[in-house]
């Protein structure tokens, strides 16, 4: 079985989904610290041509906590602008009056208590609309009971007690991590390296690696299902 551990982020970039969708099992790392300026609560969209930034507000985030214990700030004037820049800057995208409604099934469902929630959700929304249908299970809830391991030690659990015998990891895990060391485990592992991918946007020069939001924004489902394939295993 192929599996895959990752950080939950709002809305990642295709490349998080190119992942997901090569694995039989993804893990959303939920109970590891926090990251501050990191893609956790943070991504970009395409406003006016260029590259914009969007923040969901958390209460008190600090790297002292663990991602599952950051409260999203509903109450923040942020969270409710959100869904206005989002629009202004897809309106008049081609699939807008399908997609703007999963973000808004997301953006305001106050049940989404921590950016935890909210992260997963709107990365289940993303696949419920794409058909992807990988499990996606939350490492908070799986009660591994590992945490006294290091970094790697901690990966070869999960994966073992899931009883996988692949691990794909994002490229960057090349200088953290030997496939020698993993094989020890009887686990073999790969590093997921996305193609280059473009399509029209309004405006000008391509803007790449922004959200899955823009993705979703200017593609049908075919041609996402495409640039979901345009990968190497390393």
């Amino acid at each position: 079985m192929k599996i895959a551990i990752m950080q939950p982020y709002v809305f990642p970039y295709i490349g998080y989904f190119q992942m997901l969708q090569a694995v039989d099992l993804f893990v959303l790392y939920d109970d590891v610290q926090y990251t501050k300026k990191g893609w956790i609560n943070r991504n970009r969209i395409l406003l006016n041509g260029s590259a914009h930034t969007f923040t969901i507000p958390c209460l008190n985030p600090s790297q002292n906590k663990l991602i599952k214990d950051i409260s999203v700030d509903w109450s923040s004037k942020e969270t409710r602008k959100l869904r206005a820049t989002i629009e202004t800057a897809y309106c008049k995208a081609p699939y807008f009056e399908e997609v703007y409604p999963l973000l808004e099934a997301v953006l305001q469902n106050k049940a989404q208590e921590t950016i935890a929630d909210l992260a997963t959700e709107s990365i289940k929304q993303v696949c419920s609309y794409l058909g992807l249908t990988t499990s996606i299970k939350r490492s908070s809830q799986a009660n591994y009971a590992n945490h006294e391991l290091r970094r790697e030690d901690r990966l070869v659990d999960i994966v073992l007690k899931e009883n996988g015998n692949e691990y794909i990891n994002a490229i960057g895990g090349r200088e953290l991590y030997t496939k020698a060391s993993f094989a020890r485990h009887g686990i073999q592992l790969h590093f997921i390296q996305s193609m280059p991918i473009s399509y029209p946007q309004p405006n000008g020069e391509f803007v790449p690696w922004l959200s899955m939001v823009d993705v979703l924004m200017f593609n049908d489902k075919d041609t996402i299902a495409t640039y979901l394939k345009s990968y190497k295993l390393l």
